[in-house]
């Protein structure tokens, strides 16, 4: 379906943002969509708004978001409770979750235009902070919740519950816990598995463990996730979506679950997430 507002955010520190600003105003206005602009986007550009990007969400049926996938995880948490599709073009480095290059922007626009987009339904987290030195905080993320050490060279341990049932108490320098969305950024770096985003599961890998049996676990989406710092000496910090850390007191109970909202992040017709898995990890098999 065509939308009938368009809103553009971009990273206007990445460069050639501000020239496909420009670009993407004309070539909307060619095809006669209105445009909201965010406001440090709109001043890259010459131009003059006064919209936040929690204003888009409100105000526009498809944000067009331009860097990376950091820009589009910076986005979704500034978007508060009312996400809005999502239409990424690429002007970072890896861009899982973009779907188009910045080259093929009048493409993008046309397939906009024309309601030829297609939506996949990504999962978010809702991350629930109790006995943080910030006190309460109920967090949202499209990625994954982080539990680390912080700057100290030491191991924590990290008391893991899932579904009120005590599992292991990791002794690692830290924890993620992703959507797979997220299964294809720090948890796979970690040594984590890929997830299909329609594969309704969530995965909680260690960091470096230094019990070697401990590796990934794969859960429902359904379950309920429970970590609680039990660290004396050291701090713990939680970071959601790379955002500024939360620290966490010893006794700190963080609790994980499937959000009610998911992202509906959109796609050119006719690629798959198996096709952008391969071109982007570079799988082109064997040269044996």
């Amino acid at each position: 379906m065509r939308p009938k507002t368009i809103g553009l955010i971009a990273h206007t520190r990445k460069p050639g943002a501000a020239e496909l600003v420009r670009a993407l105003l004309e070539e909307f206005a060619r095809f006669s969509l209105p445009v909201l602009v965010e406001t440090e986007t709109a001043k890259i550009a010459g131009e003059s708004s006064n919209f936040s990007i929690k204003d888009l969400g409100h105000q526009a049926d498809l944000l067009v978001v331009l860097g990376g996938d950091g820009t589009i995880l910076n986005t979704v948490g500034q978007l508060g409770e009312k996400i809005k599709p999502i239409f990424g073009i690429n002007i970072g480095s890896l861009g899982f979750l973009t779907c188009a290059a910045s080259s093929a922007y009048k493409e993008a626009v046309e397939s906009i235009a024309a309601g030829k987009i297609e939506f996949s339904e990504r999962a978010l987290l809702e991350v629930h902070v109790s006995g943080a030195k910030a006190g309460a905080q109920v967090l949202r993320c499209l990625n994954d919740a982080v539990f680390s050490r912080g700057e100290a060279s030491r191991l924590i341990r990290l008391q893991l519950r899932v579904n009120d049932e005590y599992l292991t108490e990791f002794n690692a320098d830290g924890l993620i816990i992703a959507t797979p969305t997220g299964s294809t950024a720090y948890s796979l770096s970690a040594g984590g598995p890929i997830l299909a985003p329609e594969s309704g599961s969530l995965v909680i890998t260690p960091i470096c463990p230094h019990v070697l049996t401990n590796r990934s676990i794969i859960v429902d989406e359904t379950a309920v996730v429970e970590v609680t710092a039990t660290e004396r000496d050291y701090p713990v910090f939680l970071t959601v979506d790379g955002r500024d850390p939360v620290h966490l007191e010893q006794g700190a109970v963080v609790t994980v679950r499937k959000a009610a909202q998911s992202l509906p992040l959109a796609a050119l017709p006719g690629v798959s997430f198996f096709s952008v898995v391969r071109q982007k990890l570079k799988w082109t098999g064997s040269n044996v």
